[in-house]
């Protein structure tokens, strides 16, 4: 035992009536950092979250050595674990409050001036972090600032913070507590090209400081300081190895796809809008600041009925800012020169006019959206553009969100709560609440965030497949050049607020 860090043994994981996992055994001993892979739903996520100490264990035994390393350790006000101070847990949601600790934040909050006042910065936010003084080394918050590259955005308010820019100070902000056992869902999601290229280094960095690391991670995106791999399948972990024994080869998802063209072509058919617009966008001169800091500067765009573009660009660029001043939920529009389905802004359109045109999906819609609806309510809340169903559901339409969900292949969780399936699959039913009232415009903003190979070819399939059929317009934004459709025909890129070629 003295080499060993954690090990459960034989045990059964529930989280409230759910069985996780049966006779679940898992070990990791001093000096070992983990991969977990596994398509989704597999279960990595729960075992992260079962490691964490998040979920009820029944059976068997559940040993954390590591607490015996480090002296004097105190148990905490609220009377957690010893154990659970001693480790960080990166969720792919974030958990930030308001200022007066009262309320969450919410979805538009960051475009309204006066509400996102209401926000610690980032340098209050890493300061407010409690951190555990143990042997080895420490990580400041100089050190993690340059290491996640945050110093810039230090007096940055957490709710301006772009998606990627909020997935590392969640780091940081685990760095900051200097665990020793340091658990990382999906942490590349969100990541631009050059932050995913960083990662190993940063990954290299942490582990030589004395931090073992778990990562839930796809594939083909295993960091090279891992050096023990588990696969796990249906709650189960079917395989361990060692980092140079495991062979990738024999663990790829079956990637083979069927889309069926004609209950597609019939879903596409109903509440077709008649209505043909010449400017689906136009924007001339548009420029965004708060206080002294320009966010976009100088943008012309013209989107014609029928386009497809890829919007791209690094973390903070201002592609999140861009999407909305089309979906209506950035008031700034109104002091620009921007005309949306051939209607200037200002001009008597209400929010709801645009919305009720556009079919949308975000990190920062699925960070916000409620999750106490069943999936069929959350996915025909699309017709009323509602985060929710807040009325009786309609039969009709609800018979219609369930051929939607079985188009994206997630039929089975209909009359589950949002909260309790995998995340994947609560981004495809996000996507199915965007594609069930046949918008004239598809704006899709990182869709494929933590879907297996098969999830992410398959939407793509279906985004094509949509886009042979009809004259919908689409805005395509991720950071993985394989995520594109192959519909996608016009790009734009932004880099810090401008058009770049």
């Amino acid at each position: 035992m003295f080499n060993m860090l954690f090990s459960i043994n034989n045990a059964t994981v529930r989280f409230l009536t759910n069985t996780l996992f049966n006779n679940l055994t898992f070990k990791i001993n001093k000096g070992e950092h983990w991969a977990l892979i596994g398509e989704s739903g597999s279960g990595k996520s729960a075992l992260l979250q079962t490691i964490a100490g998040r979920f009820n264990i029944t059976g068997g035994t559940t040993n954390y050595y590591f607490q015996d390393d480090v002296p004097n350790l105190q148990v905490a006000e609220n009377g957690q674990n010893l154990h659970s101070k001693l480790i960080s847990l990166v969720e792919p949601k974030h958990h930030f409050r308001n200022l007066s600790n009262t309320t969450d934040f919410y979805y538009q909050q960051r475009y309204n001036s006066s509400d996102s006042e209401d926000a610690l910065t980032v340098n209050d936010y890493l300061l407010s972090v409690k951190s555990i003084h143990r042997p080895g080394t420490q990580w400041t918050l100089d050190k993690t600032l340059t290491l996640l590259n945050l110093h810039a955005l230090r007096d940055k308010q957490l709710i301006k913070l772009s998606n990627g820019e909020t997935k590392r100070l969640m780091l940081a902000a685990a760095l900051l507590k200097n665990p020793l056992l340091l658990l990382l869902d999906n942490p590349l999601t969100g990541l631009d090209v050059k932050t995913r290229q960083e990662f190993t280094g940063i990954i290299d960095q942490i582990t030589a400081s004395g931090i073992s690391i778990i990562i839930a991670t796809s594939v083909h995106e295993i960091p090279e300081a891992i050096t023990h791999v588990a696969v796990l399948k249906n709650g189960k972990i079917i395989h361990e190895s060692t980092r140079d024994a495991f062979n990738p080869e024999l663990f790829t998802i079956n990637t083979s796809d069927n889309i069926d063209h004609q209950e597609l072509t019939a879903l596409l058919n109903i509440n077709k809008n008649p209505v043909v617009f010449n400017q689906i966008v136009t924007m001339d001169k548009v420029h965004i600041q708060y206080g002294d800091k320009i966010i976009l500067d100088d943008i012309n765009w013209q989107i014609k009925i029928g386009d497809r573009w890829a919007l791209l660009g690094p973390n903070g660029a201002g592609k999140s800012t861009l999407l909305s001043l089309i979906n209506g939920d950035n008031p700034q529009a109104y002091a620009n020169n921007i005309i949306l389905f051939d209607k200037k802004r200002g001009t008597g359109e209400s929010i709801w006019d645009i919305k009720k045109k556009i079919g949308f999906v975000s990190p920062e819609l699925h960070q916000y959206f409620p999750t106490d609806n069943s999936c069929l309510q959350v996915i025909e809340s699309g017709y009323y553009d509602t985060l929710g169903l807040f009325r009786p559901s309609n039969k009709e339409r609800a018979d219609i969100a369930l051929r939607w969900m079985k188009a994206l292949e997630i039929d089975r969780y209909a009359r589950t709560l949002l909260k309790n399936i995998p995340a994947s699959a609560q981004r495809l039913c996000l996507l199915a609440r965007a594609l069930i009232k046949n918008p004239a415009l598809l704006i899709f903003d990182e869709p494929c965030q933590g879907m297996d190979d098969h999830q992410q070819l398959h939407f793509k399939n279906l985004v094509d497949t949509i886009c042979s059929l009809s004259n919908v317009t689409l805005i395509y934004v991720t950071h993985y050049q394989h995520e594109i459709p192959n519909s996608v025909d016009k790009v734009l890129r932004l880099d810090k607020g401008k058009m770049v070629n």
